[in-house]
């Protein structure tokens, strides 16, 4: 074997996995059998040893243009021997602006200033700050209260993990935010079970917020966040004609309407954006993941118009908004989100994804009648596939399949409690979603 290709098959395996502790990860039962990943190409990463193993993921929902894609890298290369960094406040670089203007013309309606962070949970955090400023310059300050929603996950910032709604990414941290208030969660198996695309039952759950506004006075409360789809929670599409429902009760109280788009923006759905798909522009959007196909952290916010232009406003020399991050909008990342857009366009993988969602919901949808499975939803390139529980505890049985998948089908999906979420590049095509849902029904029924 020649050397290159030896460098390739074999990597270096560490020598002490005490030091680093992981995020959402059971520490010690990774620390006892590992699961190393040392490179990655396309659709596949691969152990230090070799073995390929293909990606059903996305990573973390967000290699969406595939893994090491040439154009991206090549340009994160030529940015990093040009300009390493530059200040983010009071300079910038002209890759900022470039990518900021491409991301509004990708975005619906006025959503055209992009205010750029670096991952989901600052977005998130950038997305609540924006809303609750722009009450106050306006001179409502007393709107303060933030609404989330039951099952919802907004990262894991104060902001974010007050306005979510999963208990346990909550139940240690204290009191969070105070004032925030959480909408009913949108799924309920009884009415939607093996549901593809959006539920038909639901809707009338964002009628919720009336009640909540009669409770709190509409003038105290700032903004609602919710996901179009509910991703890291299980995968919950929204129900037909919710989102256009929060819409109108916003606009009818003057309330802001943010979408969480982290997961679903950039072609997870079929469309840029889930607020295209829905047809539903929201006051605020947040992005992050497939903006630079997870080569370099980057997220942001994007706010309507009216938003913008309400900051500016005072003396010319005075800063607006006094928020930003040392390493907001990144050379590195920028070059990077530049590329992944290209690739998303000359590929046309947005239109690839909407026109393969079918196929896709299919195969799922085969794996309906194995044993244990409760439910599976699909929408855009996105599964979720409920088990049930062992009798001796939540979440074991998910995670034997993930081991499983892993050691014994060379694939990686993602568990959540007992969902089995399957959320594979914006690139494979029928053949391997197909392999990707038969090595899901292997696992299945080895954990059964």
């Amino acid at each position: 074997m020649r050397r290159t290709e030896a460098s390739h098959a074999v990597a270096a395996v560490p020598n002490d996995l005490e030091a680093y502790w992981l995020p959402f990860t059971a520490n010690r039962a990774f620390k006892a059998a590992p699961r190393l990943i040392a490179r990655a190409k396309d659709m596949h990463y691969y152990t230090p040893e070799g073995r390929a193993v293909l990606d059903g993921t996305a990573g973390l929902w967000c290699t969406n243009a595939g893994h090491n894609r040439d154009p991206i890298v090549a340009a994160i290369r030529a940015q990093a021997a040009e300009l390493d960094y530059a200040p983010a406040f009071q300079f910038s670089h002209p890759k900022a602006f470039e990518l900021a203007s491409r991301i509004a013309a990708l975005a619906p309606a006025d959503l055209d200033h992009v205010f750029f962070c670096n991952s989901g949970s600052e977005a998130v955090d950038t997305a609540l700050k924006i809303a609750l400023a722009y009450h106050n310059v306006r001179g409502e300050g007393a709107r303060t209260r933030l609404i989330g929603r039951e099952r919802g996950y907004h990262g894991v910032g104060f902001g974010g993990i007050s306005v979510g709604g999963i208990v346990n990414n909550r139940k240690l941290f204290g009191t969070l935010l105070a004032g925030v208030d959480h909408l009913p969660a949108t799924y309920s198996r009884e009415h939607q079970a093996f549901t593809k695309g959006e539920p038909e039952w639901g809707a009338h759950l964002a009628d919720d917020l009336e009640r909540i506004v009669a409770l709190h006075d509409a003038s105290t409360i700032a903004a609602v966040i919710v996901e179009p789809m509910a991703g890291s929670t299980g995968v919950l599409p929204a129900p037909k004609g919710y989102l256009q429902r929060l819409r109108q009760i916003c606009d009818k109280y003057g309330i802001l309407l943010i979408f969480d788009e982290v997961i679903t923006g950039f072609g997870r759905l079929g469309f840029p954006f889930a607020a295209e798909r829905y047809g539903v522009v929201p006051d605020i959007m947040t992005f992050a993941k497939g903006i630079t196909s997870g080569t370099v952290p980057m997220g942001g916010a994007i706010a309507r118009k009216p938003i913008y232009e309400a900051f500016m406003r005072g003396p010319e020399h005075v800063v607006e908004l006094f928020h930003g991050y040392t390493y907001s909008a990144h050379p590195l990342a920028c070059a990077a989100g530049l590329a992944t857009l290209d690739l998303y366009r000359h590929e046309k993988l947005f239109e690839r994804a909407f026109m393969i969602e079918s196929t896709f919901a299919a195969a799922a949808m085969s794996l309906k009648g194995l044993p244990n499975v409760l439910d599976i939803r699909t929408v855009g390139l996105t599964a979720g596939i409920d088990l049930a529980s062992l009798p001796d505890g939540v979440g074991k049985r998910a995670y034997a399949a993930m081991e499983k998948a892993f050691y014994d089908e060379d694939m990686v999906i993602r568990v959540t409690g007992e969902t089995i979420a399957i959320t594979p590049p914006l690139i494979a095509g029928e053949n391997e979603i197909a392999e990707i849902f038969d090595k899901v029904g292997k696992v299945i029924r080895a954990v059964a």
